[in-house]
């Protein structure tokens, strides 16, 4: 429950907020607090100034602080949102961030992707400073953790903006409230001969060598530890060197140190930082460049960091979580990347909970089943599973199946194989209608009639994994057909995937079947032509005739035997665990590699072949 402080004046403050953050209280003249809008719950942050219990010289520095924050819009400056002052307090409303300072130390102390994520946020505070510096003639004169600070993307955003001046007069060091700013001054602040050599970012220099030094080793505690250059990666140590120099003239621009870091080598040259920026950038990128792109971030995203610094109380920060994942969502929707958007996409939504997934990536997946185009629908079928255990079974029945079923017909070999193979994941949540009357529809054409061997192999394949799911009476018309007429087809792969989905799913069958339908099937494979027909077949063979046996010697076992037959969840458990389990491991491994996908494609086929039953009969 969030607290409200009890003042006339927050009444029309649209944001109510909770405790401070203590730690930041003791370097700066605000206090921050976590806060929500209200009526909305939007996650905010409030900085507030006590006027009434302050001073003349803190107001007028708050003050400063809010024209500035209203005034300066950039992407790496903490983003203001909405103020408040009145004759008592002064509130400030901003993006929901936490000072990097709180959080130090855990950050200079983590793994290996630690270098990548930190690049990324010297870089933007570098990129701020240029902004000021260069294009606003402004010294911000507070660089340090405690003016920096991390919104949930994991962006670093520059504040602390009560000391800002202008470069067009003469270089005065403020005094800086609290005095444990000090520490991060410049050491010409007591030297006037020195203070006169200052350029318009020679003092913020300083303050990003000291952001940089305690990024790496934890917090400063003297001056004199930034001589100690042990913890910064040596393709940063020259450049760093450089702006913690005494001499103040001597410290580079930072369009300078863009420029370097950024080259090849550098240290702002990484592919977490390449990415960001591209991403920052993709408006106004070719639809190749998009292409490629995309297809390269599936791979490097396992290097990215992922919270990489919890400083969110109910929410990790996240860069692949809360800034790549919303861009490729916008690139898709809204750009021309199209399908190399999916790879990466899908692998990101892992990191949302089940709440943001729906919210987030269900209505991207069905706006995607509804697209025409090949590589898409393609690509959509071959990652199915990173996304079936997320999608509800109305919203698979009624809006993604009916797309799907599309592919049955398709004249390219390819999709129509994926399509049949996307029916082990789909199966599961499919309605009655769906499963057992259009899905068996289509697998009895496509394994009677379809030119591709592949696909008839695979069809049957999948029809032995999906077999549990069928509906009994369904299943005790169709599977013992439909292996059968597996076992007849001129392709040997598809006559081995008869024989073995005949044994994975052997409990479904009466031993009155097995007498009279299968194993006279089973006999003219031990002839085969092909060895890898007749060594199954024997063995189908054994086990069948071993279960006949058996019951025979003790005629009570017929009611175990039979008793998954007319089950409507029956447990592939137990029958693994028989003589058929072989045949069970064989079918649900995979699928017959099909050479499908290099076919050239075939006419449609007509509608009347649509009209058959469901029954997979002879």
């Amino acid at each position: 429950m969030w607290s409200f402080f009890s003042r006339d004046s927050s009444k029309d403050f649209p944001y109510e907020f909770g405790n401070s953050v203590q730690q930041f209280d003791a370097k700066s003249i605000w206090s921050l607090h976590r806060g929500k809008r209200k009526g909305s719950n939007d996650e905010v942050s409030v900085f507030t100034y006590d006027i009434k219990n302050g001073t003349d010289i803190k107001l007028e520095l708050a003050k400063a602080a809010l024209k500035r924050l209203k005034t300066l819009r950039h992407p790496s400056i903490l983003q203001f949102l909405d103020s408040l002052e009145s004759d008592k307090v002064l509130y400030v409303a901003t993006e929901p961030v936490e000072p990097l300072g709180t959080h130090i130390s855990k950050l200079a102390a983590e793994g290996p992707q630690r270098d990548l994520y930190l690049a990324w946020g010297i870089f933007q505070i570098t990129r701020a400073l240029s902004f000021l510096n260069n294009d606003g003639n402004l010294r911000h004169n507070n660089v340090s953790v405690w003016s920096v600070f991390i919104n949930t993307s994991g962006e670093w955003k520059l504040g602390g903006l009560e000391y800002v001046s202008s470069t067009e007069v003469p270089m005065v060091p403020p005094i800086k409230i609290p005095p444990s700013l000090e520490l991060y001054d410049p050491p010409e602040k007591n030297d006037a001969k020195k203070l006169k050599t200052a350029t318009k970012c020679s003092s913020d220099m300083w303050g990003l060598g000291c952001l940089v030094w305690e990024s790496f080793n934890g917090p400063l505690k003297t001056r004199g530890h930034l001589k100690n250059i042990e913890g910064i990666p040596k393709s940063l140590a020259p450049l760093y060197c450089e702006l913690v120099g005494a001499a103040p003239a001597g410290r580079p621009n930072p369009a300078d140190v863009i420029t370097k870091c950024r080259k090849p080598g550098g240290f702002f040259k990484n592919d977490l930082v390449d990415s960001l920026l591209f991403l920052e950038e993709i408006q106004i990128k070719d639809k190749m460049e998009k292409i490629r792109f995309f297809s390269a971030l599936t791979a490097q995203i396992d290097n990215f960091p992922d919270n990489v610094c919890s400083i969110m109380k109910k929410k990790p920060t996240s860069i692949p979580r809360y800034k790549i994942l919303p861009q490729l969502i916008t690139a898709y929707e809204y750009g021309d990347a199209g399908s190399a958007v999916l790879a990466p996409m899908f692998k990101l939504g892992r990191l949302l909970d089940e709440t943001e997934y729906q919210k987030r990536i269900v209505p991207c997946v069905v706006k995607l089943f509804a697209s025409t185009d090949r590589v898409t629908r393609s690509r959509l079928l071959q990652q199915l599973d990173l996304f079936i255990s997320h999608l509800q079974p109305n919203v698979v029945n009624d809006q993604i199946f009916p797309q799907i079923a599309h592919g049955f017909l398709d004249t390219n070999p390819t999709i129509r194989e994926q399509t049949v193979k996307s029916i082990i994941h789909l199966a599961p949540k499919l309605n009655y209608n769906n499963l057992n009357v259009e899905v068996l529809r289509h697998f009895a054409r496509l394994q009677s009639r379809d030119d591709q061997g592949g696909i008839r192999t695979n069809t049957t394949v999948c029809l032995g994994k999906i077999a549990p799911h069928l509906h009994p009476q369904v299943r005790q018309r169709v599977l013992v057909s439909a292996f059968i007429r597996a076992m007849r087809d001129p392709f040997p792969p598809s006559r081995v995937a008869g024989i073995l989905a005949l044994a994975a799913t052997q409990q479904y069958f009466l031993l009155s079947e097995v007498a009279i339908r299968i194993l006279p099937a089973l006999c003219p494979l031990t002839t085969d032509p092909e060895k890898s027909v007749r060594d199954p077949a024997f063995k189908t063979l054994r086990g069948f005739l071993g279960k006949l046996e058996k019951v025979s010697e003790d005629p009570s076992l017929r009611e175990s035997m039979e008793a998954d037959v007319h089950t409507a969840t029956p447990s592939l458990g137990n029958a693994a665990a028989t003589w058929a389990g072989w045949a069970v491991t064989a079918v649900t491994a995979k699928f017959y590699r099909s050479q499908s996908d290099t076919a050239r494609p075939r006419p449609p086929l007509t509608g009347k072949t649509l009209s058959k039953p469901a029954s997979l009969g002879m």
